[in-house]
């Protein structure tokens, strides 16, 4: 039996899906921690990154926050998390992946808002809106893909690096990873990376789908009356262009 086979039938087996150790309850633990993380995570970045990006501050702060959470490995910030808050609640795996989660969340909002056009704002604030008119109404409508595009980013590295609470003896679809391991089992391994994987991709379309829904600009734009002018600027009055057609010369 290969890898490949001995892993589906690990997946097909109806008594790996049941019980404390089942599937269903790992994916449970797992998306509890990845939700809680992912719903901190944005209370505690957008707000911050809208108000920095409205006022046109705090860019190299934002993108230094974005390198360090690159940089810094997650599973040792979980370590010193265990370390510090010990191993009796759940924080020490919530907090790091918070602390993953907010640098490409804060990067993209304040992108997204120093990326919509200046000569839009500056009309909407000579039409007379107030400053708070100007961001509910023109700059986060107009910034709000950049800003999914961060979310979404941060929701699948979140789903992939819960994966590590398993390895400080949490739960989630990692404890299938690492009971493989101890059993050596390559069958079991390779099933609960085949679950983090399939849940990652789940959450990808999931957001993609949403991100259609929020982006303006994804939607095919219908044609509409004011696309005539500018075809029409370009005939003069002695084009034949402009000669009235069939249908517009008048009957006798």
């Amino acid at each position: 039996m290969t890898a490949v086979s001995g892993a589906w039938h690990w997946l097909t087996t109806a008594a790996h899906w049941t019980g404390p150790d089942g599937v269903t309850h790992r994916l449970a633990e797992h998306l509890y921690f990845s939700g809680v993380a992912l719903g901190l995570a944005v209370l505690l970045a957008l707000p911050v990154a809208v108000a920095l990006g409205h006022a046109g501050r705090g860019g190299t702060l934002a993108f230094a926050l974005a390198a360090a959470g690159r940089a810094v490995p997650t599973f040792a910030v979980l370590t010193l998390l265990l370390v510090q808050l010990g191993s009796g609640s759940d924080w020490p795996v919530i907090i790091a992946l918070v602390l993953f989660a907010v640098p490409p969340m804060l990067a993209n909002t304040w992108v997204g808002m120093r990326e919509v056009d200046r000569d839009v704002v500056e009309a909407a604030r000579g039409m007379g809106m107030t400053g708070g008119q100007l961001l509910l109404r023109i700059e986060l409508p107009l910034a709000m893909p950049l800003i999914w595009t961060g979310v979404r980013s941060a929701a699948v590295q979140v789903v992939a690096t819960a994966t590590l609470a398993a390895m400080a003896g949490f739960g989630g679809l990692g404890r299938i990873i690492t009971a493989g391991f101890s059993r050596q089992v390559t069958a079991e391994v390779l099933a609960g990376a085949v679950l983090v994987a399939a849940l990652a991709l789940l959450v990808e379309g999931a957001c993609a789908g949403v991100q259609r829904l929020v982006d303006p600009g994804g939607r095919p734009r219908a044609r509409s009356a004011g696309d005539g002018p500018r075809d029409r600027a370009r005939t003069t009055p002695g084009d034949r262009s402009s000669a009235p057609g069939p249908e517009e010369v008048p009957q006798r």
